[in-house]
């Protein structure tokens, strides 16, 4: 976690102009901690740890990460190609692609790390001795993994363009709503991270499926929003 700090931290420093390039300097940092090869080395996830709790880090990881990645997405078009797209097929649904982009990147990253924390993981409670079932285990973290996905995705819908048109106001805005998507009472994300936790120091695996119907409606809503106002807002 706290290279995932480290790496929003970086791309919040950079000035205005150079927005594009911190941008993918920092999703290349914080995504690295999602790729097979760095999980079983990393310090977020390290090897040997309950299964429960690892895969709770992993979801929690992602948020951040497709927030930031909805930002690269949206913001790097330069203004004159997305006037070109939005007048051959309006506003909306370029901005949509581009939110649809960014969407299915977090996705691949959650897919591919969830199997890999879930392999390198012990398949314990936090006392090592209640046993967890790996495939159980490894489905609800992937359903906690979609979920964050999502709301990562909701969360950075509704700090970039065209809602957050300046960066002094939408790069603060996007680690500061990613964190109250996690530890707010009432967030899906919420809700499925404490389940894996409290799976974990009680040897139950819990299904994540009201969560994630919940993430997906308030991704649905967020992209509403944002796609309906870019024909209001000029980039």
């Amino acid at each position: 976690m706290r290279s995932v700090r480290k790496g929003l931290s970086s791309a919040e420093a950079s000035e205005p102009g150079e927005t594009g390039a911190a941008s993918e300097a920092g999703v290349a940092e914080v995504g690295s901690l999602l790729t097979p090869s760095s999980l079983p080395g990393g310090r977020s996830v390290p090897s040997g740890q309950p299964v429960l709790g690892s895969l709770g880090c992993t979801a929690a990881a992602l948020l951040p990460v497709a927030a930031w990645l909805v930002r690269v997405c949206a913001s790097g078009e330069p203004p004159a190609a997305r006037a070109r797209a939005a007048a051959a097929v309006g506003p909306a649904r370029p901005h949509l692609a581009c939110l649809a982009v960014a969407l299915g990147a977090a996705v691949v990253l959650g897919v591919t790390a969830t199997p890999a924390v879930t392999v390198i993981s012990d398949p314990t409670g936090v006392d090592h001795h209640r046993r967890v079932p790996w495939a159980a285990a490894g489905g609800a973290g992937l359903l906690a993994t979609l979920g964050c996905a999502l709301l990562g995705t909701a969360v950075g819908a509704l700090t970039t363009w065209p809602l957050l048109r300046s960066p002094g106001r939408a790069v603060p805005a996007m680690p500061l709503a990613a964190l109250l998507a996690l530890v707010l009472t009432g967030s899906p994300a919420h809700a499925a991270l404490t389940g894996l936790i409290t799976g974990s120091r009680t040897g139950t695996v819990p299904v994540p499926l009201l969560p994630l119907t919940g993430a997906v409606l308030l991704t649905a809503g967020a992209l509403a929003v944002a796609c309906a106002l870019t024909s209001h807002r000029s980039p």
